[in-house]
């Protein structure tokens, strides 16, 4: 639970504030589908992991669908639990995105901004 947490963070942090979350759990788990494998057993990101990574960052422009993003990744994280949270704390460096917040399964989505 403590990788997908963190991937689930990691996604969360992107761009401003606003009240409606337009981001599904759908798109999340669709847009990070590709990185998988990356996720469960390291090795290079896939091009295609790292446009669901991209797209997911430009996705999550709301305070709202960072909440979303974090809820949803959390919840997958209780299913899928042989995510390695190391690999899931440099997922997004590795394509590219910045992200101002610690990806930690302990994160509280409610806080995040």
């Amino acid at each position: 639970m403590t990788i997908v947490s963190c991937v689930i963070l990691l996604f969360m942090v992107v761009v401003a504030p606003y009240s409606e979350a337009a981001v599904s759990c759908t798109q999340v788990q669709r847009s990070l589908k590709p990185c998988f494998n990356y996720l469960l057993r390291g090795g290079a990101t896939s091009s295609q992991c790292c446009t669901g990574v991209r797209t997911l960052y430009a996705s999550a422009g709301t305070t709202a669908d960072r909440q979303t993003v974090c809820n949803c990744l959390k919840r997958t994280a209780k299913i899928i639990k042989r995510i390695k949270l190391s690999n899931a704390t440099v997922l997004p460096r590795k394509c590219g995105v910045s992200i101002p917040y610690k990806i930690s399964p302990s994160t509280d989505c409610s806080k995040l901004k």
